[in-house]
């Protein structure tokens, strides 16, 4: 594992790089943002973008979901992977929010997982976006990164989320979700990360042991 000052120091080359930007999903409204989420999974943005326009006309608060049939929203949905799941998981968070909640969406980690499809991921990117909450959603790229520096040595995303969770300050974890996401998302990509002229070379694990042999 690297140190807590290579570690605070990685962190803030990648802020250089990729801090400042916002989530690449497209949204006006708080709930446009948790459908979108929810289409997100096992989907690219780039794809959730092309699809939602349409739908964010007719729905913009909690209550509009009242008005659409599950056949509506998959009409608008069904270039997405999981459609008929995602569809229905949309319908019912919508129809709790806006008859439970007066339509809010509730700043609680715990209860936000309680609502169908949100598990931990799609609560704390949510809560991250929303109310700016100290929270770091570990998708895949944020879990391929943190293990090729040597941030964290897991198995899988739940692990990198807990051991995350201890590691990172709340400042770290209030800034840092959407630039780790798009240090993987565009330099430290699956297949032929880009390290050549990677600002963190010096303190990569993957670098050290595998592109500069």
């Amino acid at each position: 594992m690297i140190s807590r000052k290579d570690r605070t120091s990685l962190f803030a080359r990648i802020y250089d790089e990729y801090g400042g930007k916002k989530i690449e999903l497209d949204y006006e409204t708080p709930f446009q943002l948790l459908i979108a989420v929810i289409l997100s999974a096992q989907t690219t943005d780039k794809q959730v973008n092309r699809v939602t326009p349409p739908l964010f006309a007719r729905v913009r608060e909690c209550s509009d979901i009242l008005d659409l049939s599950l056949e509506e929203i998959e009409s608008y949905t069904h270039f997405v992977n999981f459609y008929h799941n995602k569809s229905r998981f949309i319908k019912e968070t919508g129809t709790i929010l806006a008859t439970q909640y007066d339509g809010m969406i509730p700043n609680d980690l715990v209860l936000l997982q309680t609502f169908p499809w949100i598990g931990i991921k799609t609560a704390k990117v949510i809560l991250s976006v929303l109310y700016d909450a100290p929270y770091v959603g570990v998708d895949t790229h944020i879990h391929r990164v943190m293990n090729r520096i040597g941030i964290v040595d897991t198995k899988t995303p739940e692990q990198t989320d807990r051991a995350l969770d201890t590691l990172m300050t709340e400042k770290e974890k209030k800034i840092m979700h959407h630039p780790i996401v798009l240090f993987g998302r565009y330099r430290c990509i699956a297949r032929k990360p880009k390290c050549s002229d990677c600002p963190i070379q010096k303190y990569c694990r993957y670098y050290r042991d595998t592109q500069k042999k």
